[in-house]
Formats: structure tokens, sequence, C-alpha cells
């Protein structure tokens, strides 16, 4: 035994010479791969997996950058690295793409030279902003795959991708407590700019509706079109809005982009009159416009490689137009472009960030990542308090012409004045309050919703919901005749566990199951609950009895596969499920469903445990 562990560690070290291993330490959090990654160029993309695997090291590249960035490519570009576990025990880790706008991104697992099936099918993790997003193995914005490493062994990833945006690939290896703390303060910053731009455009929207001022609408519709931009550059519109438009998901892109052109630049000519200025300024402006309109249009015929080529161009030329502008009316003496240019300057160094980014002149770090969003922020802010500071000049315009004309009846007309301006600061105010405290209850409500149909332990569903959800999907599948299954499942021996770990150790495997019960639900309509004690319950709304023992299969094996850390020993736990299909009838009652797939739970724990059994209607 000792000199197998001895050749074990001469081998780890000799595969650790070339510079594509990584030898993970079970106690490291986060791993940045870098001078880890070796590439290779598929400019004919004729390449297959099994050619890449037979390949002798000498034939890949070694990454030189920070960050793997060949910028806009045609070609595929294949990643390899190697992670090695050299501990006794297995490890899990996350590998995490956190560029989301990539076209395809393939991820082949090969253990010793042969590829492994995590899930078979499929052979390979297939994603991208090309293939729907619930095809991803974890519903994340970015592109997350869960790798298993057995004791001492070592396994090579190898990722193919291809874009038509720009092919930047920063991959880390994550532990998997570590990557939810990070991504939780990722979501926390990316929901407090979404939070100001989205309270930007209510605020002025608003005022819009009260005062009629066109540029509020302009600035409205600028804001919204960056919002939208940014939050498809990020994943989040896709992840969230339209998971399986693929095509749009680009479009959208070219769209929103041209959207903040356009609109800012309307909003920059209205705001800063430069009509009065001089006719090269409107040629300008109608100019900028017209450009960001023919880019929406013809991005409906132009590949988005193309179309991204001239809309980033465009929107930096704009960016700086409409910062000299600002600066020129500023030198006049306009108050309201003071804060206007102070605006562009943020506005204008995120967005030149983002082109040198795009053009790899910059790299893909925190601060490019999030400069745009900065930039972005503080513009939308500070362009508010420019309205503000141009409404508050015209009305003391509007005032000063008033005690001109109207010098004899200055007293009056001040006393009514400074009543109607205390009033409707008092409006607002109250308006304020009315709005803050309406939004604290739609938050309040929304929680006790959330909150009374959670299980606190587990997290899933409650009980309550599972039969209000069962008696609403026995009414739907009578009406339209749709078959529906149930799925009972019941951990093997808890009481045992429960007896033996103690109660935090129950509840810990409580959640644990919950967790991969529900990981392994692929629809939105299918519903899982915690039944009572360690008991859950599947509902699967149109599914056939093959698809429903599918899911049930897939569920037992994969917590058969789990393990639970358990002061320091880890513990396998299996369970047993009953299923039931049926075609809903009338007559039919919650209870008697609910009865079929108990009775096919009990027969299967009877028959030994750790299996399906299925018991139709």
């Amino acid at each position: 035994m000792v000199a197998v562990r001895f050749w074990l560690l001469l081998w780890f070290i000799s595969t650790s010479v070339w510079g594509g291993t990584l030898t993970l330490d079970p106690s490291q959090r986060m791993y940045v791969l870098q001078d880890e990654i070796h590439y290779i160029e598929d400019a004919d993309k004729t390449l297959s997996v099994e050619d890449l695997l037979a390949m002798p090291d000498e034939s890949w590249t070694p990454n030189k950058r920070e960050i793997f960035n060949q910028g806009y490519s045609d070609a595929v570009w294949w990643l390899k690295v190697s992670l090695v576990n050299a501990s006794s025990m297995p490890l899990t880790r996350y590998l995490e793409v956190s560029y989301p706008v990539l076209d395809r991104l393939d991820i082949y697992l090969s253990e010793q030279g042969r590829q492994v099936e995590p899930k078979a099918p499929p052979e390979s993790f297939l994603m991208g902003d090309k293939i729907p997003f619930y095809q991803r193995p974890m519903q994340h914005r970015f592109f997350i795959v869960p790798l298993t490493i057995k004791p001492q062994a070592s396994l090579t990833v190898l990722v193919a991708v291809s874009s038509s945006s720009s092919v930047q690939v920063p991959m880390q290896v994550w532990e998997p407590t570590a990557f939810y703390q990070v991504d939780q303060s990722q979501n926390l910053i990316q929901g407090i700019y979404f939070g100001i731009m989205l309270v930007m455009i209510l605020y002025n929207l608003f005022v819009f509706l009260a005062v009629g001022e066109r540029n509020y609408l302009y600035y409205v519709l600028f804001v919204t079109s960056m919002l939208l931009f940014l939050a498809s550059l990020n994943g989040y519109t896709f992840q969230y809005l339209w998971p399986e438009a693929t095509q749009w998901n680009d479009q959208v892109l070219l769209v929103a982009l041209s959207g903040v052109v356009f609109f800012g630049t309307v909003f920059t000519h209205r705001f800063l009159d430069l009509s009065l200025l001089n006719a090269r300024l409107r040629v300008s402006s109608a100019t900028l416009m017209s450009a960001s309109v023919a880019t929406v249009v013809a991005s409906f015929f132009v590949s988005y490689s193309r179309m991204i080529h001239i809309l980033i161009p465009i929107a930096a030329i704009a960016c700086v137009y409409a910062f000299s502008t600002g600066a020129v009316r500023w030198r006049q003496g306009s108050q309201s472009a003071k804060f206007y240019s102070i605006a562009w300057t943020a506005m204008l160094a995120g967005g030149l960030i983002l082109a040198m980014n795009k053009f790899q002149i910059l790299p893909k770090t925190s601060f490019t990542e999030y400069a745009t969003q900065i930039g972005s922020a503080l513009e939308v802010i500070l362009l508010s308090f420019a309205l503000a500071e141009r409404i508050n000049q015209e009305k003391h315009m509007r005032f000063t012409a008033q005690q001109e004309a109207l010098q004899s009846e200055r007293a009056l007309r001040q006393a009514r004045e400074e009543a109607l301006t205390a009033q409707s600061r008092a409006m607002e105010m109250l308006e304020s309050k009315v709005q803050e405290r309406t939004q604290e209850l739609e938050v309040l409500n929304r929680k006790l919703a959330e909150l009374s149909t959670t299980d606190a332990l587990t997290g899933l569903k409650n009980r309550r919901l599972l039969d209000q959800s069962l008696q609403e999907a026995l009414v739907r599948c009578t009406r339209y005749q749709q078959e529906l299954s149930v799925i009972l499942i019941d951990i093997d021996h808890f009481k045992r566990f429960n007896d033996t770990y103690g109660h935090l150790a129950g509840d810990a495997c409580l959640r644990a199951v919950a967790r991969k019960i529900d990981g392994d639900l692929r629809w939105p309509s299918d519903l899982a609950a915690r039944y009572g004690g360690e008991e859950f319950c599947i509902l699967l709304p149109e599914t056939r009895e093959d698809g429903a023992r599918i899911v049930a299969e897939r569920i037992r094996s994969t917590i058969e596969q789990m393990e639970i850390e358990i002061e320091g020993t880890w513990v396998k736990v299996t369970i047993s499920l009953g299923v039931t299909t049926l075609l809903p009838t009338p007559e039919l009652k919650m209870t008697d469903v609910l009865a079929i797939a108990d009775e096919a739970l009990y027969s299967a724990k009877s028959q030994g445990r750790n299996r399906v059994v299925f018991m139709p209607l």
C-alpha cells in the first residue's frame, strides 16, 4: 500500500510539471485559472474531443494573459486544464465561466483519457446564449459546471468556445460554499445598481406625467435602454426574462445600445438647446440619431459580430459628443450644463473602459466589469440633478419676467407663489411618503406570502401549498384531459440516522436531500414540497408514466451518490419512492391520489428500500 501511494505521488508530481495541471487543495476556496489554461485554435472547426485528448501536451499553447481573451474571432477555441485531487477524499468543485454572452460553450470531462458522463445522456455539457437557458446544468447567469474529482485522481476539462461576441473565457474553480457566498455579494451589488436605475426611471417618469416636460421622457427612455443593455450584457435578462429566446438575446444588446445612443442624443440636443448654437451641431445630432436607427434595422439582417464592431465606436463617439457639447454650454455660463458635463464624464469613462475591454486593450477584471455600472449610475443621478437645475432656472426666469411686468402686484403675487410652492412641496412629500409606505407594504406582503408557503427547514414548498397546487392540477388536468404524476419520497432509516447522529445532523440531512430533489426538477411547473417529517412529495403536471419514472429514478440515483459530512465523517443516505400516474376524473379526490402514491411508497420500503415502485390508479 505504501508503494502504491509512493508511485501515485510521483505521478502527481510529474503531471504538475505541465503548466496545464492544477493540484487542488481541499482547504482552498477558489482558484483563478490563468497559467493552468492551454489552448488550441480550431480555425476550420474540424477537431473532435477524441482528437484533442490524443494530442501531446506540446501541441497546446499556454495562456499568457490574466484572462483568456481572443477578442472577436470566428474560430473555435479549445481550452484544456487538468485538476488533480491528491487527497484521500472526493472533492466537489464548481467550474465557472463568468462571461454570459458566449454563443457556444461546450465542456467535456475526461478521466485517464476516457470521457466521464456525469449524467448520461448527455455526454457533455452544452451551453451558451444560443442554447435555451434551462438546458444548463446549473440555473445561473454565468456558466457553472459541477465537478467531482475522485480521491488521488485527475480530471481533464476540455472547453470548446465560439462566439460572435468577444471571445473571453474567465475561468474559476470554486468550493461550492465559497461560490454561493461570493455570488450573493455580486448579486447584491448588481441589485443596488439596478435599484438605483429603476428608482431614477420611475421618479422621472412620474415627473414627466406631472409636468409634461418631454426632456424627462427622453431621459427615462435613455436610462431604460442603458439598464436593458447592461442587464443583458451581464446575463440577467436571459435568465429571468427570455430564457428560450436565444436569437433575441443577441439582438437586444444591439437594440438597447442603439437606444442609448438615440435617446441620449435627443436628450442632449433638447436639454442643452444645441439648435441655438450652430447648424453643424444640429447635423451632428441628426447623424448620430440616424446611425443608431440604422444599426437597429441592420441588426435584423447583418451578423452580431459585424454590427457590434460598428455600434461600439458609434456609442463612444456619442459619449464624446455629449461631453464636449456640455462643456461648451458650461463655458457659456449654463448652470445645468455643469451637472450635465460632470455626469457625462463618469459615463464616458465607463463607456471607454467597456470599449477598450471588448477590443482587448484592457483585460476583463473586477474594475472593468463594474466600471460601466458605476459610471452609468453616477451619470443618471447627476443628470437628474441637471434636469432639476434646468427646471429651477426656467422657473426663476418666468418668475423674474412676471415680477418685471407686474411690479404693482409684486407683494400679492409673491405671497401666492410662496403658498403654491409650499403646497407643492407638501404634496410631493406626501406622495413620497405614500409611495414609500406602499412599497414597504408590498415587500412585506410578498415576504409573508413566501413564508406562508415555504418550509422553514428545507426551503421547499410546504404542505399547505402542495395541497392547493395538487387540487388545482387535478382540476386543470381533468378539464384538458392531461395526465398527472405524483411522487412520494421517504428517507430510509431516518429515525436510526437521527438516533445515531443527533437531530442537528438529521436537519442537515433533510436540507441536503431537499436541495438534491429540487435541483433534479427540470420544468417550472414541477413542484417539490415537504410532505411531513422525512417525507417529500413531487407534483409533475402533464407528465406520463415514463417521464415520472425517469424523474424518480434520477432523484433516487442522485441521493444514493450523495454524501453528507457529519463531524468529519461522510455518511450516505438512500430514499424510497412511490410513483403514480393517472388521468384525473371529476370524481377523483386529492386524498385518493396521495393514498395511491403512499401505497406505492410503502411497497418500495417493504421490498427493501432504495428503490422506485410505480402503482397506477
